[in-house]
């Protein structure tokens, strides 16, 4: 008997690709991608992206798509400077305001969705457009000035350990998340309203409850993220358009990672780092700006493929468990059967 030898290939991918990714740039780019400051720079702006992800991640755990959060992170991002700048309110009550602005965005999806009986995706693609334009009644279609305030930048810049406070944010939502998910009963409910809402409901779970907390959550998630971007590198009307096609691969990317099948927050950050590291090689090796977006599209089609390619062979698995453990059809009625035989002997013409 041959012994077949598992490298982990199912479950481990991901890391054989960054891997890879880390040998191949560091060979093409030896001055500028094997250093500390591109490590640090990963770290720090991919840290918003993993915390915009994992707020998509807890709405898609629970069968959600929020396509907003994009839109909310810059909303809540820009609202949060608009109020230091414009009306005079302090960093901490402008930081606090943001991430409630966010957390409401997120209540109002949930609302709609579950109330108004509209598709997440259309519900949350609607509140994109509509966040567009109250950000344009908002700052009147002018970048904001970036806030004088100290604290307000010291809150993800300050250094620890060489790294930017902000990556601190994102390891501990990390740890909250996993053991929610994870360790929990309201996770456990989550995965299942998510993997299958009618047999949850059958089951006796709450599944609108379930769906509306999800995307208040997502939304919550979302508008921290916005208020430390601006935090971190000043005030911007476009950014959060740059964290929506990143967070949607990273999702789907991590449920083929570390528990193939499930939508997971390691796998989810696995994949952050990993398509970053692609990025950020590719833009050093090339020198053109525009292979992020490129990179990023066709991480999305791939991650989206192989989750659904992971799907379909999961179902034709338990389809041929379920055939296998099937009870046999019962047996004829043999009674009968050579009843019949009797009548058709005795009125045989050979007899």
């Amino acid at each position: 008997m041959t012994s077949r030898i598992n490298l982990g290939l199912d479950r481990f991918s991901g890391l054989y690709l960054w891997a890879l990714f880390i040998i191949v740039f560091s060979v093409m780019a030896p001055l500028t991608f094997p250093t500390m400051s591109t490590v640090h720079l990963l770290a720090s702006t991919q840290a918003i992206a993993g915390i915009a992800a994992l707020g998509l991640l807890v709405a898609m755990v629970s069968g959600q798509f929020d396509l907003s959060i994009g839109a909310v992170a810059n909303f809540a991002g820009v609202l949060a400077v608009i109020l230091q700048t414009k009306q005079g309110v302090d960093a901490g009550t402008a930081v606090v305001v943001g991430i409630v602005a966010g957390g409401l965005i997120g209540f109002v999806n949930g609302f709609i969705v579950v109330k108004l009986r509209v598709n997440s995706f259309i519900a949350t693609l609607g509140m994109t457009s509509v966040l567009a334009a109250l950000q344009v009644v908002v700052t009147n279609n002018e970048e904001p000035l970036p806030p004088e305030s100290a604290f307000f930048s010291s809150i993800t810049q300050t250094d620890l350990f060489g790294f930017q406070m902000v990556v601190l944010y994102l390891v501990v939502l990390a740890f909250f998340l996993w053991w929610l998910l994870e360790k929990t009963p309201v996770g456990r409910y989550m995965y299942a309203v998510g993997s299958n809402p009618d047999a949850a409901r059958l089951s006796g779970l709450p599944v609108d409850r379930f769906a509306w907390i999800a995307l208040t959550a997502s939304g919550t998630i979302s508008g921290l993220a916005g208020v430390l971007f601006v935090s971190l590198t000043g005030p911007s009307l476009g950014f959060g358009a740059s964290l929506l096609l990143p967070a949607f691969a990273a999702v789907f990317l991590g449920s083929t990672q570390l528990k193939p099948g499930k939508e997971n927050v390691w796998g989810t950050l696995l994949s952050i780092f990993v398509l970053a590291t692609g990025v950020q090689g590719l833009q050093l090796v090339s020198g053109v700006s525009w292979v992020a977006a490129l990179f990023n599209g066709v991480a999305l089609i791939a991650a989206v493929a192989l989750a659904a390619g992971r799907e379909r062979r999961s179902r034709s698995s338990r389809r041929q468990r379920e055939t296998k453990a099937a009870p046999p059809p019962p047996p004829a009625d043999t009674g009968a059967e050579q009843s019949g035989n009797a009548v058709a002997t005795a009125t045989s013409p050979n007899r």
